[in-house]
C-alpha cells in the first residue's frame, strides 16, 4: 500500500472516530442536498382576481356573521380538543378515544353550545329568517364532527319538527321549550329491524283502550323493533313513536306518539327495552339503539293530532278521509332532514377539497426536466382533471342548496309538492356527490389522507350514512321520476300547460342542437340549458311511454315503473342535474359584471361539461354525436387549465376556518416534524 493511501485511509478513521463528516470533493453539488421546504401557496399563487370573501357570501348564501361566531366558540374551548401542529391551532374529534367516550363528549359539546346560546329560537321562534339562522349553525356544527351535527339534527329537526308539525297547541305548550332548553332530549322512532324506507309497512301497533283513556304501544315481533335511533341507546328521555293504529280492529295506518322512555335520572322506563345498536363505520358519537315496546300505556293526548285524533271514546276522526294523502301528510317534516342532510353533504365536500387542493399547492412530486425542480401536485393535468370538476360541482351544488333552503323556509301549501321532490332528488345527488368527492380526494392526499388527523379519510365514513338514511338515495330517485311521471299525465290529460316541477320549459318547442360544437357554443349558458332540458325532455317521455306501454301489456302500474328502472334512474338524475344549473344560472344571472361573475361563469362551464361528459346518456340517446362528445372531453380538460390558478382563491372562499381543516393543508413538513 503506498504512503499516500496509508494516510488517506488513516484520515478517513479518524474522521469516522470523531464524527466529522469527510471533506467534500471540490466539484460537488449540494443543491440536491437540500431538504425540501414548505412553501405557503399564498406565495406564488394568484388569488383570482376576485374578492374571496365576497365569493364566500355568494356560496353561503345567508348568515355568514352567524357562522363565524359559532366557529369561534369552538375554537375557543378545549371541549372541542384543540391542539397545536406545525406552529398553528386545530380543532376536531379525537377518534382514539372509546365509543363511550366518544358519545359523552358530543353531550358534553352539546351542552357548552346549550350555554353559548346556540339553539336559541331553534323552536320557539318562526319564521324564515329564524330558519336560516338555525341551518346555518347546523352546517357549522356538521363540518366540525358529523356526530355532533347529528345528534342536534335528531332531537331538533326530528323530534322537534314532529311535535310541531305533527302535534297542536297543547303539545307546542308542553314540550317545545323543555326540548330547545334540553329538559327533554328527544329520539324519533320510525325505523324498524325489518322496514326501513317502506314506512306503511312497519309492525310496531298501537291499540286505544277507552276504559282508561290511554293508547296501548306493542312490538308484536322482532322485525317490529326500533332500530337506528339516534339518542335511544343512552340520552334520550322521550321518543317520537311511528306506528299502525288500531281502533276497533280497523287498520288507520301509520300515526305519531309521544312515548317516554327514560325517567330524569336516566333509567329506562317500565314496558320498554332498549339495547345499543353497536360500534359503527362512523358517527360512533351518536348513541344509536334499539327499542321494545312491551304494551306500553301513554295517555290518549300524546297523540300527534294535526291530521287524525281519537275521541276519549274511540273514534277515530281526521280532516283527510283519503288514507294516501294522511299518509303523505305524516311524512311531510322528513323534508327538512333531507334539506339538511344534503347542505351538510356540501360541506363536507368542501373540508375535503379544500384539504387536498391546499396539499395539491404545496406538495411536489417528480420533475418534468432532468435535475430540474420537482412539479406541483396540482400543475399534473391528471390531478387537475381529478379534483377541478369536482371543485366546480360542489360550487354549482352549494347554489342548488341554497335555493332549496330558500324554498323550504318560505314555502307554502302550493310549493309543498315542489320542496318534496327538489329536496329528495338533491338529498341524492348531493350526498352521492359528496362520498366520490372524498374519496377522490383522500386519493389525492396520498397517505396522508390515511391519518384521521387530515380529516378527509374519517369525513368519508361518518358521512357515508347520508346516502342511505332518511331515505335511501335509489328509493329517493325513484320517487323523482314517479312525480315527474304523475305531473307529466295530469298535464296530457287535462291539455293544461306544464308549471311545476321546472317543466315549464316543456311548453316550449323543442330546441334546435347545433351539430358542430366550438368552445364558444360549449360554454354558452343557453346552449348548456337548452341541452339539459332536451334530456330531461326525451328521457320524461321515454318513461312515460314505457310505462304506459307496460300497463297496456297487463302489467300493473307499480310493477311497470319496477321495470322501467333504467329510465328512471336516467330520469331522476336529468332532473336534479338541470335544477342544479338552473340554480347557477339564477346566481350568475344576479351578479354584476366582474371578476366574480366570469369564475361563475368558468365553474358553471365546467360543471355542465363534466355533466355531460359522465353522464352516458348524452351518447346513449343522441343528445351527443361520438364527435360532440370528443369536443366535450377536451373543453373539460381546457376548462381545467383554465381554473387552476384560481384553485386556491375558490377553496379559500368557502370560508372555512384553517383550524377545521387538517395539518396537511398547511405546513406537512413541521406538522410532522420530530419536536
Amino acid at each position: 500500500m503506498s504512503e499516500n493511501r496509508a494516510l488517506q485511509r488513516a484520515h478517513i478513521l479518524a474522521n469516522h472516530i470523531l464524527r466529522s463528516p469527510p471533506p467534500l470533493p471540490s466539484n460537488l453539488s449540494l443543491a440536491r442536498e437540500v431538504c425540501l421546504q414548505y412553501s405557503p401557496p399564498e406565495l406564488s399563487e394568484s388569488f383570482g382576481g376576485f374578492d374571496a370573501k365576497e365569493m364566500r357570501r355568494l356560496l353561503d348564501g345567508h348568515n355568514t356573521e352567524d357562522r363565524d361566531w359559532l366557529y369561534g366558540l369552538m375554537m375557543q374551548s378545549n371541549l372541542f380538543n384543540r391542539k397545536e401542529r406545525g406552529g398553528k391551532l386545530f380543532v376536531s374529534p379525537d377518534y382514539n378515544q372509546t365509543m363511550e367516550q366518544q358519545r359523552e363528549i358530543t353531550m358534553r359539546r352539546i351542552w357548552y353550545l346549550l350555554e353559548k346560546g346556540v339553539y336559541r329560537g331553534w323552536l320557539t321562534d318562526s319564521g324564515p329568517e329564524a330558519e336560516l339562522r338555525k341551518l346555518a349553525l347546523l352546517e357549522v356544527c356538521g363540518i366540525y364532527d358529523h356526530s355532533l351535527s347529528i345528534k342536534l339534527g335528531v332531537h331538533f329537526f326530528l323530534w322537534g319538527n314532529a311535535v310541531k308539525f305533527f302535534g297542536t297547541k297543547r303539545h307546542h305548550e308542553k314540550w317545545l321549550k323543555n326540548t330547545e332548553d334540553y329538559v327533554v332530549k328527544g329520539c324519533f322512532a320510525m325505523t324498524e329491524l325489518g322496514h326501513g324506507s317502506n314506512v306503511r309497512g312497519i309492525e310496531t301497533v298501537t291499540t286505544y283502550d277507552p276504559r282508561t283513556g290511554e293508547f296501548v304501544i306493542n312490538t308484536p315481533c322482532e322485525s317490529a323493533q326500533k332500530y337506528w335511533i339516534g339518542g335511544a341507546a343512552k340520552h334520550a328521555t322521550h321518543t317520537i313513536v311511528f306506528s299502525q293504529l288500531d281502533i276497533n280492529g280497523t287498520n288507520q295506518g301509520v300515526h305519531a306518539f309521544i312515548a317516554q322512555i327514560r325517567d330524569e335520572d336516566g333509567n329506562i322506563c317500565p314496558n320498554i327495552r332498549i339495547a345499543d345498536c353497536g360500534h359503527k363505520i362512523g358517527l360512533n358519537g351518536v348513541d344509536n339503539g334499539r327499542i321494545w315496546f312491551d304494551n306500553l300505556r301513554i295517555p290518549r293526548e300524546n297523540l300527534l293530532n294535526s291530521v287524525a285524533d281519537v275521541s276519549s271514546d274511540g273514534q277515530y276522526v281526521s280532516a283527510i278521509e283519503n288514507p294516501d294523502q294522511r299518509f303523505g301528510a305524516f311524512l311531510a317534516p322528513l323534508t327538512s332532514g333531507r334539506v339538511t342532510i344534503a347542505s351538510c353533504a356540501i360541506y363536507s365536500a368542501k373540508v375535503g377539497l379544500a384539504v387536498a387542493i391546499r396539499y395539491s399547492l404545496s406538495r411536489r412530486a417528480f420533475s418534468a426536466v432532468a435535475n430540474g425542480p420537482e412539479v406541483l401536485l396540482l400543475d399534473y393535468p391528471s390531478h387537475q382533471r381529478r379534483l377541478l370538476p369536482l371543485l366546480a360541482k360542489t360550487y354549482a351544488m352549494s347554489f342548488a342548496a341554497n335555493d332549496m333552503k330558500m324554498m323550504y323556509v318560505k314555502r307554502t301549501p302550493e310549493t309543498n309538492k315542489e320542496i318534496h321532490v327538489v329536496s329528495m332528488g338533491l338529498k341524492a345527488v348531493l350526498t352521492w356527490h359528496n362520498m366520490r368527492t372524498l374519496q377522490e380526494c383522500r386519493e389525492a392526499c396520498g397517505g396522508q389522507g390515511l391519518k384521521t388527523e387530515n380529516r378527509v379519510g374519517h369525513l368519508k365514513g361518518d358521512y357515508d350514512v347520508q346516502t342511505t338514511f332518511e331515505g335511501d338515495n335509489n328509493v329517493l330517485m325513484q320517487q323523482v321520476s314517479k312525480a315527474l311521471f304523475a305531473e307529466y299525465v295530469s298535464c296530457k290529460k287535462r291539455n293544461k300547460p306544464f308549471k311545476g316541477l321546472g317543466l315549464v320549459h316543456m311548453n316550449s318547442p323543442l330546441p334546435v342542437m347545433p351539430t358542430q360544437l366550438t368552445s364558444s357554443i360549449l360554454r354558452c349558458s343557453q346552449f348548456q340549458k337548452n341541452i339539459f332540458s332536451v334530456r330531461e325532455r326525451d328521457l320524461l317521455e321515454r318513461y312515460t311511454s314505457e310505462v304506459e306501454e307496460l300497463q297496456g301489456r297487463g302489467q300493473s302500474r307499480e310493477f311497470s315503473f319496477l321495470l322501467s328502472h333504467q329510465l328512471s334512474e336516467d330520469l331522476s338524475k336529468a332532473f336534479a342535474e338541470k335544477a342544479i344549473l338552473q340554480a347557477v344560472l339564477n346566481a350568475e344571472a344576479k351578479l354584476p359584471a366582474g371578476s366574480i361573475k366570469d369564475a361563475v361563469g368558468l365553474v358553471r362551464s365546467m360543471y355542465a361539461l363534466i355533466c355531460m361528459e359522465e353522464d352516458p346518456s348524452f351518447l346513449r340517446y343522441g343528445y351527443l354525436s361520438r364527435d360532440n362528445d370528443g369536443d366535450v372531453r377536451r373543453e373539460v380538460s381546457k376548462l381545467c387549465r383554465e381554473l387552476r390558478p384560481h384553485a386556491l382563491a375558490l377553496v379559500t372562499s368557502f370560508g372555512i376556518p384553517d383550524a377545521f381543516l387538517g395539518p396537511i393543508a398547511f405546513n406537512w413538513i413541521e406538522a410532522n416534524a420530530w419536536s
